[in-house]
This record gives C-alpha cells, sequence and structure tokens, in this order.
C-alpha cells in the first residue's frame, strides 16, 4: 500500500504542478470552467470556474465530469455540479473527489450568486476540503471564494475571482496551509454559437498560468472544444452531441511528459425541450 501511496503523490505533484490547478481550490478543469465568462453557452457547471456565472444560469441543471489522468485510475478525477434559479438567487451545489482507496480528496461546496443591475452578478462560495490517507490520518479545512462578472457589452465579459483569500490551515495542529488563488478571465461570444475565453491565474507561490479555448456549437446539436495551458504547454479538446435536455461530451488532454487523459461529461438540462 506504500508503495502506490507514494506512486499517487508523486504523479499528484506532476499533475498539480502542470495544470496549474489543484483540487483544494478547484476541480474544475478548463474543459468545464471556461464557459463561465459566457453569456450564450452557460450551463450548469460553468460556476465552477467562476461563481458569478451561477446568476446567468435560467434553468435548472445537473452536471458530472470525470477525467483519467494520465490513463492511472489513481489518479482520476471528478466534479458533480448543479443549479438551481430562484427568485432570491440562483444556487449551486458542487461535490469534487480525487484518488483513489488508499489517498484521496475530496470538496463538498455551496454556492449562490445574483444579478447586481444590467452589468454586474455576484458569487459567493462556501467549500469544506478533506483529504484521507487510511493508513496515516486524515484533515480537513473551511474556506470560501468570490467571483465577480462584469458584462462590458452584449458579447463581451469579464471577470474576477478568488479563493481562499484569507488563508486557512489543514487540521488544528497542522502547519500545512491552504493556498489563495486570484484569476481574472475574459471571453467573447463572437455568435450565439462561437466562444472564445481565456483566464489569468496566479497560485500562492506558483508561476502564473495562463488557460485559453473556443467552444463551436454546430446546429444546436453538436459542440467542439480546444484550448491550452501555458504552465506545462498542455493541450485539451473534446467533441459533444446533444439531445433533448441531454448532453454528452468526450473530451481529451495531452501533456508532453505525461501523455492522454481522457475524460467524459454528462449535463442534464431540467427544461421542456426545444421542438
Amino acid at each position: 500500500m506504500r508503495k502506490y501511496f507514494f506512486v499517487f503523490l508523486l504523479i499528484g505533484c506532476i499533475a498539480n504542478s502542470s495544470f496549474a490547478q489543484s483540487l483544494r481550490y478547484t476541480l474544475a478543469q478548463p474543459y468545464i470552467s471556461l464557459s463561465a465568462y459566457s453569456q450564450q453557452q452557460n450551463d450548469a457547471m460553468s460556476f465552477t470556474g467562476n461563481q458569478a456565472a451561477l446568476a446567468s444560469v435560467k434553468n435548472a441543471g445537473v452536471g458530472v465530469f470525470g477525467e483519467r489522468r494520465f490513463m492511472l485510475s489513481e489518479t482520476s478525477v471528478y466534479t458533480l455540479a448543479g443549479s438551481l434559479p430562484t427568485a432570491l438567487g440562483n444556487f449551486g451545489l458542487q461535490v469534487n473527489y480525487a484518488g483513489f482507496k488508499n489517498f484521496n480528496e475530496n470538496k463538498i461546496s455551496l454556492a449562490y450568486a445574483r444579478r447586481l443591475g444590467r452589468f454586474a452578478d455576484v458569487g459567493v462560495q462556501f467549500n469544506y476540503y478533506s483529504y484521507r490517507v487510511p493508513a496515516y490520518g486524515s484533515a480537513s479545512a473551511v474556506n470560501f471564494e468570490i467571483g465577480v462578472m462584469m458584462h462590458l457589452t452584449e458579447k463581451l465579459n469579464a471577470g474576477v475571482h478568488v479563493y481562499n483569500p484569507v488563508g486557512g490551515k489543514l487540521g488544528k495542529n497542522s502547519d500545512e496551509k491552504l493556498a489563495s488563488v486570484y484569476k481574472v478571465g475574459l471571453g467573447y461570444d463572437a455568435s450565439d454559437r462561437f466562444l472564445i475565453s481565456a483566464e489569468i491565474i496566479k497560485e500562492e507561490d506558483k508561476d502564473i498560468n495562463v488557460i485559453a479555448g473556443l467552444q463551436y456549437r454546430f446546429a444546436k446539436q453538436f459542440f467542439a472544444k480546444a484550448g491550452f495551458l501555458s504552465e506545462s504547454s498542455s493541450a485539451y479538446a473534446g467533441a459533444g452531441v446533444a439531445w433533448k435536455n441531454l448532453r454528452l461530451d468526450i473530451s481529451t488532454s495531452y501533456h508532453p511528459q505525461l501523455g492522454f487523459s481522457p475524460g467524459i461529461l454528462l449535463l442534464v438540462n431540467f427544461k421542456k425541450a426545444a421542438e
């Protein structure tokens, strides 16, 4: 068991430095999070990238995304998210899991967002993060994140997102601190079918990372996405199909040293299907 534990830790460290994203502040891969900067292609999982995007959701929905990083079951990651619009504002629930039975990380989050007039939205999310190593123990922490979205024009959106701005330690007697993360993003809806978006991410004690991507919707039934992460020179791509209120995507990302990471996305939109 110790052999697998240390193998997982090594791969996990490489993965976190490669993607500049760790479960502790977000498990939302760019494939599902960059749509936060769109008013045309926003979905039930978009708020995982910026909670303010939740304010633009018009219909309840739920989605699940899973990825087997570097083709290893021990480094698989999963995100489950749901959105619920109400007259008092919009609510979101997010559940994350990464790892395997001998080492795993978990996060349960509750988000809330609402509009501040025509030109701005604001959102907040509270997280309970924990990790567990059966042979060595476990630790947990509670923190929060805040997002703001600004609608500069009908097509151009900008956002700011801050994770864990006041710090926080894992466990009462631990010196291990949760990192703070700052993001700014921009999205341009060239049409109701074509989105270009990008984020600049600065995690505490890490170099700046730029993530960019584009999404195109064909005839309302077919989707395609592609993008890159600057820090590791990694790329991702995927394609999806929609049928009534369901959408299914198959994706993959590629790391120059660690190889491919296949993924699958399922979205369910709780509204009357379009004719």
